[in-house]
């Protein structure tokens, strides 16, 4: 049959008026290897750094090494589901956290879905986990205390609302504990807590939880878990996720306390992640952006100015040391990149100085600026005390017959310091009360007692000053005036002749 022209003319015309018809392009590619919860994907061209991708099956993933010819994905979800050939689609979004109200009191995992076992969280808000950290003309600088309820901390290394005091110290020296007991002293307070938990067993962090519950601190605390079971990512995006969640509150002018539990841990998945993403390693095997990796969260806290909201994020991260090695990559990386450190000696915890603070090589960066008026006046007799005991303490182990009175007070008074700075896990004192005591030490009203008498005696005077004298521990926990010394030393020596020790 002859073929019309009409009918070839008509083709043509429909074909041309198609041509300019707009084109939806999918942003797809395809599982070319996979293995250890990584995939590498040819196409996908026009995916971003750090964006979400779903695998075929509903298990999604992130973008994080962007090749020439393929990309690197870190599976979020069961990997079992995911060979070659399997297709992966781009979803044009950065990885987000849920935050918001409704977190208080849960535990969730490193990507903030809940895993307590309880009710869904109910929200729809959602923070990207990578943000420019605030700039620094935004910033206030650090002049409010965010009291811990650690006699050694609060007196020789404050910490203020917007600082980074980083908690360093080797395995089993009680690195926990300082965060745990500073997240019970915000119980009634206006500080939302945030504790991280990465790399841990669930053993430590059900018993962590249980703590908080057992002592009031989980009712204002979000707990981020990402286990020692979860994979490498999870671990990664924990802290990131924390900071998310914490950063939500402190644009609504709020207070966050949030403890990075460990960031050694964190590096090590860090570089777990990359070594199999195929970066070149560098020093102790790390990849080299890692310093940018503790930066670019640490960063991230900062007390705001008033134009702003006045928020504040103070963080408290956790590195562990091996064998005392404060010179290793990551714990000289992110002393560099904090306020200060609180440092946590071995020897001390096995000789029963607890918390185990080695208040000589510990420091603050922030100082007295975020102490209040009466801890300032009374905190730095103790210190000086202490500094000349450390001192003399050397010369005093050879014997101590030979020395002058002089020298025998001092070795007393530091002794008897000593002794006070120990304090019992999961009690955070007051201000009131911790200033009581170092004014009782410094003015010399321990120095008739014996060393091995001196904890019975603190606590019994805290039972006696609080209920004998409370308002006058309102009164002393901002400031120490000529008239409320006065009515200390009063109660001071009623206590000691009241006979109660």
């Amino acid at each position: 049959m002859a073929i019309r022209a009409n009918e070839i003319a008509s083709v043509l015309k429909s074909q041309i008026e198609e041509f300019g018809s707009e084109i939806t392009t999918v942003n797809i590619g395809t599982v070319i290897e996979v293995g250890d919860g990584i995939a590498r994907v040819h196409g996908l061209s026009e995916v971003s750094y750090n964006e979400l991708v779903e695998f075929d099956g509903d298990v999604v993933g992130m973008a994080l090494n962007l090749e020439e010819d393929s990309v690197g994905i870190v599976i979020l979800g069961d990997p079992s589901s995911i060979k070659e050939g399997t297709g992966v689609r781009g979803t044009g979004k950065v990885m987000e956290v849920p935050v918001g109200e409704p977190l208080l009191g849960r535990v969730v995992d490193g990507i903030g879905l809940p895993i307590d076992g309880k009710s869904p969280v109910n929200t729809d808000e959602s923070r990207a986990v990578e943000i420019v950290a605030p700039n620094v003309a935004i910033r206030k600088s650090v002049d409010t205390p965010l009291q811990t309820g650690i006699k050694s901390v609060d007196a020789a290394i404050p910490i203020g609302r917007g600082q980074r005091e980083l908690i360093i110290g080797d395995r089993t020296t009680g690195k926990t504990a300082i965060c745990i007991d500073a997240i019970i002293n915000q119980k009634g307070g206006d500080v939302i807590c945030i504790y991280v938990a990465i790399g841990q067993k669930v053993g430590k962090v059900a018993t962590t939880v249980a703590t908080l519950e057992q002592f009031g601190g989980q009712d204002h605390t979000i707990v981020v878990a990402a286990n020692a079971s979860d994979n490498a990512a999870m671990q990664y995006l924990a802290p990131y996720t924390g900071i998310s969640m914490a950063e939500y509150f402190m644009a609504q002018g709020k207070d966050v306390l949030i403890a990075y539990d460990d960031l050694s841990k964190h590096a090590w998945a860090y570089r777990q992640m990359s070594l199999l993403l195929k970066r070149p390693p560098g020093r102790e095997a790390y990849p080299g952006d890692v310093f940018y990796l503790h930066s670019r969260l640490l960063e991230r806290a900062a007390k705001l100015d008033d134009e702003h909201g006045g928020g504040s994020i103070t963080a408290l991260p956790v590195i562990e040391t091996l064998a005392g090695d404060v010179s290793a990559y990551v714990p000289t990386n992110v002393i560099s990149i904090t306020d200060g450190q609180i440092y946590l000696e071995p020897e001390l915890f096995n000789a029963g100085t607890r918390p185990a603070v080695n208040v000589g090589l510990s420091v603050s960066r922030v100082g007295s600026a975020a102490q209040s008026k009466s801890m300032k006046a009374v905190a730095g007799q103790m210190r000086l005390d202490l500094a000349q005991y450390r001192e003399l303490v050397t010369f005093a182990q050879f014997g101590t017959d030979d020395l002058d009175a002089a020298t025998k007070r001092q070795l007393a008074r530091g002794q008897r310091s000593v002794e006070v700075l120990k304090q019992g896990q999961n009690v955070p004192l007051p201000v009131g009360q911790q200033v009581a005591i170092i004014y009782a030490l410094n003015e010399g009203y321990l120095d008739n007692v014996d060393v091995e008498n001196i904890k019975t005696w603190e606590q019994e005077f805290h039972n006696y000053i609080t209920s004998n004298h409370s308002d006058l521990l309102d009164d002393i926990s901002n400031a120490l005036s000529d008239e409320s010394k006065s009515q200390l030393n009063s109660a001071i020596e009623q206590f000691r002749d009241s006979g109660l020790v």
